[in-house]
């Protein structure tokens, strides 16, 4: 029988006072003056002091309650026989409450079905009872304990106890936890711990940068970095989403967009940067480390703050053919000492903290480098937020091969003029007082050769300009083989001597020899596509070598390997038990050489597709005499003629073309045959290959056709190569283009204006150039001042964030532009000169840090600004830009837009076209509606049918909407059926479904 049915025969109202009889009264309070622990025992009446029944009287209730709630005889729950079994067992049970040893409270807190249990093993067990009066018993004993429970929570002491007992309690576990978290510390302390060794561990790591070749004397061979770094340009196509034309349409349109390297990751989550040998790739990683794990930087890297590096090079990773490492293996992966909490790479890279820095695809084998997009992949879609830089040589793979994973591509470009000088400056500062006097002719070197300022287009070419200048007291060896033939009797013959030192490791040898050794190591680690190589492999191949090598026959070969390992300036050792060249183009060098010294030329063109080996075929055809060199040549021609893809067609042709540049002598048919096989290539089809053309050099330019006779498209592809090719000699050729009638063929001379010397080109194309339409572009100070020298006055203007205000405030106030384009990296930027603008109509305002800038900053409110594009919101919020009544077009593509932020800008009434970004769409109110909006541009990952639905309800009045989704794939629009004023909808790149849904008459383009 259940206690629910013995409670419907026993009503509370007349059995409740039976069983208060057990209980006696007691006193308000908790009872603390007596003992600790007021126990059931003296609770109850039938013992003790205040007792008021006995045990007879006990029983007697304990039958009042058997036979009022066993109902009639046709009911009887248990035989008639026993009942008189019943009660007295009953009635044991209840005397056991005096027997438990706990109190009211902790019986409350037992429940009153343990309780019944408990007073039932306290009881004498029933003897010879039947089941059903077993069963009767137990419901009814739980029915009495549950009456019970409810009398003890009545009590005038129960709550007060109730109250003390809690209050134990939570002491004893707070101090109970106290002593866990004393002899356990936290996971984030721990964590928090572990981030400050490890930053201050990368900042001193990579924290000095070496230039080769400044090791002389007593110059530093280490700069500290925040002395060497200079920052470089990175370039690529990007596309500009939602720019209209003349019709007022939405267009996509691509055009060339140029970043400072170390600000590509502020813009963009996701880049895979190219870059030749010696570009500073490797330099650009260093650089993202430290700054993220150095606080207070000022200089534009401040994005980075918050962020934990994690330094990934690849040529390591895989040195024994490895897999590649998970999270957890990054650090020792990576040769870091540090051993992290457990799980912690993993943490961080879930909360999005991480910066992963995956550097040198092209520097493991092309067979492992699927293996490494694959594992990329993995990472990328197990952990979000996180910002990601992949390097690689322009051609080690190709143009999307991390496209389809949201990747940027973007390359770096050759060092500009001004650029060198002010590399030059810095090394001769970093040199010493000594290097002084050579600082000045080598800068005048550079601007009046040629054939210096051509091999000065990267970091480590500049280096080893500088030091060899300084070295041979201001003369420099012409051509690139002669350079690096200087560098190494530098590095190998010169450097001990000129500090005196003897042979401090008991050898001496001469140029020759070490280099005949050295290259044996080269030549292993190219044929094997390796940068790397184990130490005990690397002496084993020395040690083969050397009975070979005349002067070097005598000595011990271990000792000889040892001599080369820590004297030759060539060789290092990453780790312990690993050694490689201090530079990939030393390996490049020597290998070159040693498969020319066995004239291994089948070997060299079984490779010529293979971009490890780009450089190699270069300078193989330096090192080869006359007749070597035109069969090589002749080699790449024919492998160019068998290749049936045209992309491999024209990398071939192009290394034929840049090795010939390389050659000291060539046959001049076979020099005709080569340039007549580029000429074919031109004009190039896509903007990679002018890019790839450019790289033949100072030659292309000779080839280069036009204007006259060539489209708008092809006319742009040549100037595109030709700004690439930044050298004076091009300067005379892109001037014939400057009045060209296409606005993108000036456009690309504009943006070509930064690679090149800033006066003559402003004088030669800057101030010729037909300024209809075109957007000048100022990146520097001085090209700020050319343009006030020459009293240019352009009416669409791009101010970059390196143009100081100063500069800034006297060209706008100069030029008083319709469309001005503006970034600023300092917290506190001067805009008063935007006040004062009379006639500007779109303003794109790319300032970083946030509540950085005020409404109070634009124009006038009489202006006739009407296209606004911000980064950043001003201090006021969104709805002080009510305050321009013909403000009609807003972007947002990189202002975090709020809900608040949202109910802002439905108060701009006057605005009909937006841009933004699907994640900011996400966080628009439901009850946010701006009927007022007709045309939108829409942008990023979040592109699906609740988008849709969120468009269709916040823009109900939607004539015009174009979408430019960050990946490839299909989108359902079917939702967009809702809007009934769409007229047109452009989707770039993707592939539409649910159109059926739509209106006829709805112009869609794809």
């Amino acid at each position: 029988m259940e206690p629910a049915l013995i409670g419907t025969r026993l009503a509370s109202a007349a059995i409740g006072p039976l069983l208060k009889k057990l209980l006696v009264s007691d006193g308000p309070g908790a009872g603390l003056t007596g003992s600790s622990k007021v126990r059931l025992s003296s609770l109850v009446s039938f013992r003790g002091e205040q007792r008021t029944l006995t045990e007879k009287d006990v029983r007697k209730l304990a039958a009042t309650l058997v036979g009022r709630s066993a109902g009639g005889p046709r009911e009887a729950p248990f035989p008639a026989d026993e009942t008189e079994a019943v009660t007295d067992t009953l009635a044991t049970t209840l005397l056991a409450l005096g027997d438990l040893d706990m109190d009211d409270v902790q019986a409350v807190r037992l429940g009153h079905r343990d309780l019944a249990r408990r007073l039932r093993a306290a009881a004498p067990a029933p003897d010879g009872l039947s089941t059903d009066s077993v069963r009767y018993l137990e419901s009814l004993t739980e029915w009495a304990c549950l009456h019970l429970l409810e009398f003890f929570t009545q009590r005038s002491t129960f709550i007060a106890r109730s109250l003390v007992e809690q209050t134990r309690t939570q002491a004893e576990l707070l101090a109970k936890v106290d002593e866990v978290v004393r002899r356990t510390p936290r996971t984030d302390t721990r964590d928090a711990d572990f981030e400050r060794r490890y930053l201050e561990h990368l900042a001193r790591k990579h924290g000095r940068l070496t230039i080769y070749g400044i090791d002389l004397h007593h110059s530093p061979d280490r700069w500290p970095l925040d002395l060497a770094y200079l920052s470089l340009e990175a370039t690529g196509e990007a596309p500009v989403p939602g720019a209209a034309d003349v019709a007022g349409h939405l267009v996509p349109q691509q055009r060339d967009q140029a970043v400072r390297a170390d600000l590509a990751l502020a813009r963009h989550d996701k880049v895979l940067l190219r870059g030749l040998a010696g570009s500073g790739k490797t330099t650009l990683v260093q650089w993202l480390t430290v700054s993220a794990a150095t606080e207070g930087r000022t200089d534009g890297m401040a994005y980075l703050q918050g962020r934990i590096p994690f330094v990934l090079p690849l040529r390591a990773l895989t040195r024994h053919g490895e897999r590649l490492p998970a999270p957890d293996r990054f650090l020792p992966a990576a040769g870091c000492p540090l051993g992290p909490p457990d799980g912690w790479a993993d943490r961080v890279l879930a909360a999005g903290r991480g910066v992963v820095l995956v550097d040198g695809i092209d520097e493991i084998p092309e067979a492992e480098r699927g293996r490494a997009r694959e594992w990329l992949r993995g990472l990328l879609d197990t952990y979000e937020g996180n910002r990601w830089l992949v390097t690689s040589r322009p051609t080690a793979v190709r143009d999307d091969w991390l496209a389809s994973d949201g990747f940027t591509e973007l390359a770096l470009s050759p060092m500009t003029r001004t650029e060198v000088a002010t590399f030059v400056r810095r090394w001769h500062r970093a040199a010493g007082p000594d290097a002084e006097p050579y600082e000045q002719p080598l800068l005048d070197a550079l601007r009046t050769a040629e054939h210096v300022a051509q091999l000065a287009t990267n970091p480590l070419m500049c280096g080893l300009i500088c030091a060899l200048h300084r070295d041979r007291r201001g003369f420099l060896p012409r051509g690139r083989k002669a350079l690096y033939e200087a560098a190494l009797s530098m590095l190998l013959a010169r450097r001990d001597r000129e500090r005196d030192m003897g042979a401090p490791s008991g050898i001496a040898l001469d140029e020759a020899p070490q280099i005949q050794l050295i290259q044996r190591l080269a030549h292993w680690l190219t044929l094997n596509g390796r940068t790397q190589l184990d130490r005990a492999r690397a002496e084993s191949l020395v040690r083969k070598a050397v009975p070979a090598v005349q002067e070097a026959a005598p000595h011990d070969p271990g000792q000889v390997f040892t001599h080369l390992l820590h004297r030759s300036g060539l060789l290092r050792e990453p780790t312990a038990d690993t050694v490689d060249f201090i530079h990939r183009t030393f390996q490049d060098y020597l290998a070159a050489k040693a498969l020319v010294d066995r004239w291994d030329i089948g070997v060299l063109v079984g490779h010529a597709a293979d971009d490890q080996w780009e450089d190699v075929i270069r300078m193989a055809v330096g090192h080869a005499r006359p007749h070597e060199c035109a069969e090589i040549l002749r080699e790449l021609l024919s492998a160019a003629d068998a290749a049936k893809d045209r992309r491999l067609r024209l990398r071939l042709t192009l290394l034929a073309a840049t090795a010939l540049d390389h050659a000291t002598e060539v046959p001049p048919q076979v020099r005709k045959r080569v340039l007549a096989r580029t000429a074919k290539i031109i004009p190039p089809r896509t903007p990679e290959e002018a890019r790839e053309l450019a790289t033949v050099g100072r030659l292309v330019l000779d080839l280069l056709p036009g204007p006259e006779g060539l489209s708008d498209e092809e006319a742009r592809l040549v100037v595109t190569t030709a700004t690439h090719v930044s050298v004076d000699a091009a300067i005379p050729y892109l001037a014939r283009f400057a009045r060209h009638p296409s606005v993108e063929v000036r456009a690309q001379l504009a943006w070509g204006w930064q690679r090149f010397e800033t006066r003559p080109y402003a004088e030669a194309i800057m101030s010729t150039v037909d300024p209809t339409n075109l957007h000048f572009t100022v990146l520097r100070d001085d090209q700020a001042g050319e343009l006030l020298r020459l009293g240019i006055t352009p009416v669409r203007l791009e101010i970059g964030e390196d143009v100081s205000d100063e500069s800034a405030n006297a060209l706008l106030a100069r030029c008083d532009p319709r469309t001005l384009s503006l970034t600023r990296d300092d917290g506190r930027p001067d805009l008063r000169a935007l006040r004062h603008l009379t006639r500007l109509e779109t303003l794109s305002l790319h300032i970083l840090d946030e509540e950085s800038w005020s409404s109070a900053d634009l124009p006038a409110e009489t202006s006739s600004l009407r296209d606004l594009s911000v980064w950043s919101w001003p201090c006021e919020g969104p709805a002080a830009l009510r305050a321009y009544p013909r403000l009609h077009r807003l972007t947002l593509w990189d202002a975090t837009v709020t809900p608040a932020d949202w109910r802002g800008l439905a108060e701009l009434t006057q605005l009909r076209v937006i841009a933004a970004d699907t994640a900011d769409l996400e966080r628009l109110p439901g009850d946010v509606v701006l009927p007022w909006i007709t045309s939108a541009v829409m942008g990023g990952l979040g592109m699906a049918a609740p988008m849709f639905e969120r468009v269709a309800h916040a823009f109900p009045g939607l004539q015009r909407l174009a979408l430019f989704p960050d990946l490839a794939g299909e989108l359902d629009v079917s939702p967009l059926a809702a809007l009934g004023g769409l007229a047109e909808l452009q989707a770039d790149g993707v592939t539409l479904t649910g159109t059926e849904h739509l209106p006829p008459t709805i112009k869609i383009t794809t």
